[in-house]
């Protein structure tokens, strides 16, 4: 093919900018038009969203952090009490005037303080004796603590312990046992495992946990794992 003149090539060139600058033209004129016939409900959702980015910051800072501070200042004094050995008073949930951590967690439950309440309440509920009701204000309680919620799981256990509902509370030591990657919260609560498995008789699964410890764990059991293995051979 002949090539073009230059001023044959030149004149093509021009051509294709006027194309190009008429397209962007056109490009320009239905951006425009777009807006005018959308211009109400774009006005209006442009007006939600900054309505819903408003609120939440408005909400972060007249709800949720007066909230937050009004909740530390009751765990506080909850802690204050228990600290005294007042485990009543740090329990508290019978008046305004001294919520506790139960009260504490009943008014505050959405912030992390309140669920805290609820350990410390759960806490407080056991030892009291009152299994359910410990069971049951642990189970409201949440954390990226890994060790903190181990040891959750295991209050839980020992609350089904309390209940009679062994199987239950083998299952919440294996989650207690697996909840932390801290190596010795890891051994305690799977020698734990295994001695409820020796009491129910399920002596594989305790031989399972105690040989697991005698493979990971030794420097923390001073071989009593040996021992342990042992005895799941012989008891029935």
């Amino acid at each position: 093919m002949a090539k073009l003149g230059k001023n044959a090539q030149n004149e093509q060139e021009g051509k294709e900018t006027v194309e190009f600058f008429k397209d962007l033209d056109r490009e320009a004129l239905n951006t425009e038009r777009f807006l005018e016939k959308y211009q109400k409900p774009l006005s209006i959702t442009f007006g939600v969203l900054v309505l819903g980015v408003l609120g939440f910051f408005g909400y972060q800072q007249f709800v949720v952090a007066p909230k937050n501070a009004e909740a530390v200042k009751t765990y506080l004094a909850a802690q204050k009490n228990l600290t005294e050995g007042k485990d009543k008073e740090a329990l508290g949930g019978k008046s305004a005037a001294n919520p506790g951590f139960l009260g504490t967690y009943n008014e505050y439950s959405s912030t992390k303080v309140g669920k805290l309440s609820a350990y410390n309440a759960g806490l407080l509920k056991f030892k009291e004796g009152k299994f359910q009701e410990a069971y049951d204000l642990l189970d409201k309680f949440s954390s990226d603590n890994k060790t903190l919620m181990a040891m959750k799981f295991g209050v839980m256990a020992d609350a089904k312990s309390g209940l009679n509902k062994n199987d239950e509370a083998l299952a919440l030591l294996d989650k207690a046992a697996s909840a932390s990657e801290d190596p010795y919260t890891t051994y305690y609560f799977t020698r734990k495992a295994g001695i409820v498995a020796l009491g129910m008789k399920k002596n594989a699964e305790a031989k399972k946990y105690f040989t697991t410890i005698d493979e990971k764990y030794q420097d923390y059991d001073n071989g009593m794992s040996d021992s342990y293995i042992e005895m799941s051979k012989y008891l029935n």
